[in-house]
């Protein structure tokens, strides 16, 4: 931190040190140059102030005296002292003087010539490192350190100084500057060293024309650091968890802090401390926290920190980061810790009753009865949800029982339909669980338990059909009012003495009828085989039975009928039209086959012939192809004209069944695209008659143009 704004720290910022010794170059080893006071004050009384001297053959003792610390040979003709406390941070220069300046040889062996220097480049330029604290205040330029040359000589005459690098000619710009004719150095404004902590810059020499002289020689400017920078937590509010009954000392979570100063100094030196605890019971310090690592850790015993008797399960404890080490000038930074007290599997579940009942109707299904159990542990983690199974009285596996999540209750359910006549009372035994194993020194007692009585009460049951479906076999076509079956309904209330009547429900060709009191089911219509009520031969009828209980109760049966096929369809033609060209050198006209609604052996094979009419046999000819289907040709040719051709076709059935049908064959005119003209044909009955006629016209025709052309001869 910056000196306080009630006084000026080193009052004197540029002292001169003074050495009284003449003949000192010619006898280095007995160098014992005068104590020099320094002033200095932090506003406070100057306690536990600290001084560092840039040179370790000096220090600054207990009456603020600058004095050397053994005997000194040589020094630089620059030094620094850094004085440091609670209350202030500053730094003083110092210039040296009364050096000798004779013997060039013994001087040039003092000041080690023959070797390495890390501030002297070429020659007798002596560049000495310089520093200067971050963010000092105006007045700007100040000088923070000289640049000279080893003898007055070398740098006599028109040398300039120069200076050059980032912070002089470079970015940034400006900030350092070098007195031409003296090389003193000064800073034009504040630093930060957090930005750049460093400069490396270049001094050197030149005459008047540009040339150099002397150097370059490196200058390493170091910003010291000042704590200017808080200690920031990456986040506002950090998040731990510690399992109940840990021991003590157990870690929770680690909180970190960062401070953008010096690592090197107290200035990023961060201590933590815990300043609150909410809530503050049942110990006000349940927990602390590493000073240096930030370490938070349980410090109270395991019993103490059990969750089921804490006030609460989470804790707030409010974390300060202090730098300096901790120290009252520190700077603060501040988070929120969050500690939640989780839970271990430390209480078995108990049933809050031993014994449970419930009701349910018989044949009804569903949740009978809801378990209710006590557990100390958290319902949202597996230490207490419970999990609960039936280990006896259910070996049908009629119930099930479930965990209700929303309460943790344990649902037991009714899941195939239960029978009052075979069992009125159910009893089951039931144990609860908890998803996670117990603590080894935990078990589970008899209150992990329970008995359930399951109580069923009587409903009157509809009647039941034995067997269902009833299947029989019948033939169609039997006479009305024949028997077809006989229904058997009993009533499941044994205990009950009840009558049961019937009727019809679902009759969909209206073929049956029952009789209410003995069940019998008899014909009221004709069974017809080819009904399109009728699938794959099956018909199917639904009956209802019902009981005199209170309330009445009902139940259906289904009566499946195989129908056995009867001859009673008589065998048609197909196709029905068939089409040949009048010039046609194929006299096949068709290929028709034989259809039948009925089975065989009551259908195929099929007789199919010409129709009785005299005169056909002369113009079509029908030939069996198998036993389905026949071929009709044509024995010559005939005009463009609709024919209409008699067949008579017969089954196979006892007795067998014949039906004359016609095909209509129809002579087109036939073009050589394959298209075939037979709109404008005339229909012709294809009998003896109308062939005769033709026949006979056609000759007449024939003879009249002969008898023509003789009389033109």
């Amino acid at each position: 931190v910056p000196c306080d704004c009630c006084c000026t720290c080193f009052t004197d910022q540029q002292h001169v040190y003074t050495s009284t010794h003449a003949d000192f170059l010619w006898d280095p080893s007995l160098l014992e140059p005068k104590q020099k006071e320094i002033e200095f004050d932090d506003c406070a009384g100057n306690e536990d102030v600290k001084f560092e001297v840039s040179d370790p053959s000096f220090h600054v003792d207990g009456d603020l005296n600058l004095a050397p610390q053994r005997d000194v040979q040589y020094t630089s003709p620059v030094m620094f002292i850094h004085g440091l406390s609670a209350h202030a941070d500053d730094m003083a220069q110092v210039e040296v003087s009364g050096l000798p300046i004779q013997s060039p040889h013994n001087l040039r062996d003092i000041l080690g010539l023959g070797q390495t220097l890390p501030y002297r480049s070429k020659r007798s330029l002596l560049v000495p490192p310089m520093i200067i604290t971050e963010n000092q205040r105006a007045p700007f330029p100040r000088i923070i350190g000289k640049n000279r040359c080893l003898l007055d000589s070398d740098c006599s005459g028109n040398h300039i100084f120069r200076l050059t690098g980032p912070g002089a000619d470079q970015d940034p710009k400006g900030l350092f500057t070098i007195d031409i004719d003296t090389g003193d150095v000064s800073v034009s404004r504040s630093l930060d060293r957090e930005a750049i902590e460093s400069y490396q810059l270049e001094v050197s020499t030149t005459d008047i024309a540009g040339n150099v002289v002397e150097g370059p020689a490196q200058l390493v400017i170091t910003v010291i650091d000042q704590n200017d920078n808080r200690p920031i937590f990456k986040e506002t509010r950090y998040t731990g968890e510690v399992l109940e009954g840990s021991p003590t000392g157990t870690t929770v979570m680690t909180m970190m802090a960062f401070d953008a100063d010096d690592p090197a100094t107290d200035n990023a030196a961060l201590r933590y401390n815990i300043v609150r605890q909410s809530p503050n019971n049942p110990v006000l310090n349940m927990f602390s926290i590493d000073a240096e690592r930030g370490d938070i850790v349980t410090a109270i015993p395991p019993a103490l920190l059990d969750r089921e008797t804490l006030p609460t399960t989470t804790y707030e404890l409010e974390i300060v980061a202090k730098d300096m080490a901790g120290s009252e000038v520190g700077l603060t930074g501040t988070a929120t810790a969050t500690i939640t007290i989780t839970d271990k599997n430390d209480h078995a579940p108990e049933f809050t009753h031993p014994l449970f009942e419930a009701y349910v109707n018989e044949g009804s299904t569903g949740v009978v009865v809801n378990l209710t159990v006590d557990d100390r542990d958290d319902p949202d983690t597996g230490a207490g949800r419970a999990i609960y199974s039936i280990i006896d009285g259910d070996p049908t596996q009629s119930f099930e029982i479930q965990t209700n999540p929303d309460n943790n209750e344990g649902m037991l359910s009714v899941v195939k339909p239960l029978d009052y006549e075979a069992m009125s009372l159910h009893t089951l035994f039931i144990k609860v669980e908890n998803e996670d194993p117990l603590v080894p020194d935990v078990g589970y007692g008899p209150s992990s338990t329970a008995t359930v009585h399951v109580k069923i009460l009587d409903i009157n049951e509809g009647p039941v059909f034995f067997p269902d479906p009833l299947k029989v076999t019948r033939m169609e076509n039997i006479p009305l009012g024949s028997f077809v079956a006989s229904l058997n309904a009993t009533d499941p209330d044994i205990k009950q003495t009840q009558s049961i009547r019937y009727a019809v429900l679902q009759d969909p060709a209206g073929w049956l009828s029952v009789n209410p009191v003995r069940g019998t089911v008899n014909t009221s219509a004709s069974l017809d085989r080819e009904s399109p009520y009728v699938h794959d031969n099956k018909y199917t009828a639904v009956f209802i039975a019902t009981d005199n209980g209170n309330p009445l109760a009902t139940g259906t049966g289904t009566l499946v009928i195989y129908l056995e096929d009867y001859n009673d369809n008589a065998p048609y033609v197909v196709p029905s039209v068939a089409q040949v060209c009048e010039d046609a050198h194929d006299m096949n006209v068709a290929i028709v086959g034989g259809r039948d609604k009925d089975l065989p052996p009551n259908s195929a094979p099929f007789k199919i012939e010409l129709g009785k009419q005299p005169g056909l046999d002369k113009t079509w000819q029908v030939t069996r192809v198998n036993s389905t289907h026949s071929q009709i040709m044509l024995l010559h040719s005939l005009k463009k004209a609709n024919y209409q051709l008699p067949l008579l076709i017969t089954d196979s059935g006892v007795p067998p069944l014949s039906n004359s049908t016609e095909v209509k064959v129809q002579v087109c005119i036939c073009k050589k695209n394959k298209k075939m003209d037979c709109s404008s044909a005339h229909s012709h009955r294809a009998s003896l008659l109308v062939l005769l006629a033709t026949l006979l016209l056609a000759l007449l025709c024939k003879y009249q143009n002969h008898n023509t052309e003789t009389m033109r001869t």
